[in-house]
C-alpha cells in the first residue's frame, strides 16, 4: 500500500498517482473515510464521482471499495465536475461526498474533495483525523456497504442550473475550459441560457496540451483576452479543471480579478436584497468596506480567513447571501445557490450583471468601481516551522500601534494573520501561506500609489526585524 502523509492537505487530498498513492492506498483512504463518518455519527451515505482523467475512475473505484468495506452506501454519479457532486448531496438527500479530482493540477495528479455536512467541505480538523486513521491503520470494516449507480445525473444538474430561463439580452461569450472536465457541461448549459458560445479548448484532454485550466493563471487569462478581441465578444468565462472556479475577461480584453468582480456581483445582489451580508477573504480588495453603492443598500461585509473551506463555512454560519474568495471560489446561498462553489453558478451571476444593466458592458460596470492601487500577492520565504510564529509576533507588534504611515489605525482583523487599515482606507495584510513555506503580503490603497507604497515600506520594515523571513518573490508593481 502506498499513501503518503503530504497528500493530506488543509482542505482536501492530492497525490501524484503511483509515486505518492496507489490503488491500495486509495482503498485504505476509503475505509478511513468510512470510519470517520461512523465516528462522527453521520448517516452512512455518500455521493461520489470522478473527473475525466484516464485514471480517475480507477482511483474512484478503489475508494468505493474501501467505503463499501467500511459500511457506507455509496451513490456513484459517474463523470462529473465537483459541484455536480455537491448538488447531488442536496438532490439525493445524502450527507457525505467524496469527489475524485485533482482540479487544475497537471496530469499525473489525483485527489479527493470531501464533506460530511452539506454544503460544507473538510477543514483542517477533519483532514487531520482522516490522515491519522489512514496512516495508523485505524480503518474499521463494517457491514452494510452498498453501491448505487445513479444514471443520467448530469442532465439533472444542468436542468437545475438553467431553470432561470434564457437571457433576453444577446450575449456573446468565449467559454474557455482548458480541456478540463467543465468542457463537457459548461458550453451546453450556457447555450441553453441563450448565450452565443464560442468554445475555447472545451474538448476533454487530461494532458492539458495548451495550458492548465486555472483561471488565476495569466497564460489562461491572456489566451481568453486574445479570444475576446478576435471575436468581439462581450466577455470570456474561464472554467477551472473541476468546474468550481470561474475567471472573467471583460469586453475590452482586460481581466477582471475575482475580488473586484465580487463587488459588482454583491452590488447586483444588494440592490435586490437590501441589508445583505457578504463574506470575503482577507486577501480581497477593501472596496467592499467603502463602496458607496453597497453602503446605499445597507450591505455588510465580513473579512474572514483565506481558504475556500473557511469562506464556505463562514458564509453558512452567518447566513450570508454570498461569499467571495480572491482565488475565484464563490459561494451563493438562496435564492442564488445552495452554498457551495460552482463555476457555472458564478458564470450565471456574471451574466446576470449584463442582463440587469442593459446597454452597459462589463468594462462599463467595472469602471464604476472606486479606484484602488493594489499590489500582487507577494510571498517572501519563511520555513513552515517558523512562519506561524513570525506572523503571531508581527500581529502583536501591529496591535500595539495606534498609527501607521502617519494615520490612525481604524481596523485590525486577526482571523487569518493580521490585516490592518488606516483612516484613508489604505490597508496591508501579512499572513502565513496555508500550503507553502511562505508568508503572504498584500497592500492596497483607495487614495494613491504613494500611500500603497508607504504601507508596503512599513511592512518591509516589520519583516526586516525577522531574519527568518526571506526576500520578496516579485516587485511591488
Amino acid at each position: 500500500m502506498l499513501i503518503t502523509k503530504n497528500g493530506f492537505r488543509e482542505y482536501d487530498a492530492r497525490w501524484l498517482l503511483n509515486k505518492e498513492l496507489d490503488l491500495e492506498g486509495a482503498e485504505a483512504l476509503g475505509l478511513a473515510l468510512a470510519t470517520l463518518i461512523h465516528e462522527r455519527g453521520i448517516e452512512p451515505k455518500l455521493v461520489t464521482g470522478h473527473d475525466y482523467r484516464s485514471y480517475s475512475e480507477s482511483v474512484k473505484n478503489a475508494l468505493i471499495k474501501g467505503l463499501l468495506a467500511g459500511g457506507i452506501e455509496v451513490h456513484d454519479i459517474g463523470l462529473a465536475v465537483t459541484p455536480m457532486a455537491y448538488y447531488a448531496q442536496f438532490a439525493l438527500n445524502i450527507p457525505c461526498v467524496a469527489m475524485c479530482t485533482a482540479s487544475h493540477n497537471e496530469n499525473g495528479w489525483t485527489g479527493v474533495k470531501m464533506g460530511m455536512e452539506k454544503p460544507l467541505t473538510f477543514g483542517p480538523d477533519e483532514m487531520g483525523r482522516l490522515r491519522d486513521i489512514t496512516l495508523n491503520g485505524e480503518g474499521e470494516p463494517r457491514s452494510g456497504g452498498k453501491l448505487v449507480q445513479v444514471e443520467d445525473f448530469a442532465a439533472r444538474y444542468l436542468a437545475h442550473n438553467i431553470k432561470r430561463g434564457p437571457y433576453t439580452r444577446k450575449i456573446k461569450a468565449i467559454v474557455a475550459c482548458g480541456n478540463g472536465t467543465a468542457g463537457a457541461f459548461a458550453p451546453e448549459a450556457l447555450r441553453a441560457l441563450g448565450v452565443e458560445v464560442i468554445e475555447r479548448y472545451c474538448g476533454l484532454d487530461h494532458s492539458f496540451p495548451h495550458y492548465n485550466p486555472n483561471p488565476e493563471d495569466l497564460t489562461m487569462l491572456h489566451d481568453m483576452a486574445a479570444q475576446v478581441r478576435e471575436h468581439g465578444a462581450d466577455l470570456a468565462l474561464g472554467f477551472d479543471g473541476d468546474g468550481d472556479r470561474c475567471g472573467v475577461v471583460m469586453n475590452n480584453g482586460e481581466e477582471l480579478f475575482a475580488d473586484k468582480l465580487g463587488v459588482l456581483i454583491a452590488r447586483n445582489i444588494a440592490a435586490a436584497h437590501p441589508g445583505s451580508t457578504f463574506v470575503v477573504d482577507v486577501k480581497s480588495t477593501g472596496i467592499y468596506a467603502i463602496d458607496p453603492l453597497l453602503k446605499q443598500h445597507n450591505a455588510k461585509t465580513e473579512y474572514w480567513k483565506t481558504g475556500h473551506s473557511y469562506i464556505k463555512r463562514r458564509t453558512a454560519e452567518l447566513g450570508a447571501i454570498a461569499g467571495f474568495e480572491k482565488s475565484g471560489h464563490y459561494f451563493f446561498n438562496q435564492p442564488y445557490g445552495l452554498g457551495y462553489d460552482d463555476a457555472l453558478v458564478s458564470a450565471i451571476a456574471v451574466l446576470d450583471l449584463l442582463e440587469n444593466n442593459p446597454g452597459k458592458s462589463l468594462a462599463d460596470l467595472a469602471a464604476t468601481l472606486p479606484q484602488t492601487f493594489g499590489s500582487p500577492t507577494m510571498a517572501p520565504h519563511c520555513d513552515d516551522d517558523k512562519k506561524y510564529g513570525v506572523v503571531e509576533a508581527l500581529s502583536g507588534k501591529v496591535k500595539a500601534l495606534t498609527d501607521i504611515i502617519g494615520q490612525k489605525i481604524t481596523g485590525i482583523v486577526t482571523v487569518n494573520g493580521v490585516r490592518f487599515t488606516v483612516a484613508d482606507g489604505t490597508w496591508g495584510l501579512i499572513r502565513a501561506s496555508s500550503n507553502k513555506p511562505e508568508l503572504v503580503v498584500v497592500v492596497e490603497s483607495p487614495v494613491s500609489a504613494a500611500h500603497r507604497n508607504a504601507m508596503f515600506a512599513f511592512i518591509e520594515g516589520l519583516l526586516a526585524q525577522h531574519p527568518e523571513v526571506g526576500t520578496f518573490n516579485q516587485k511591488l508593481s
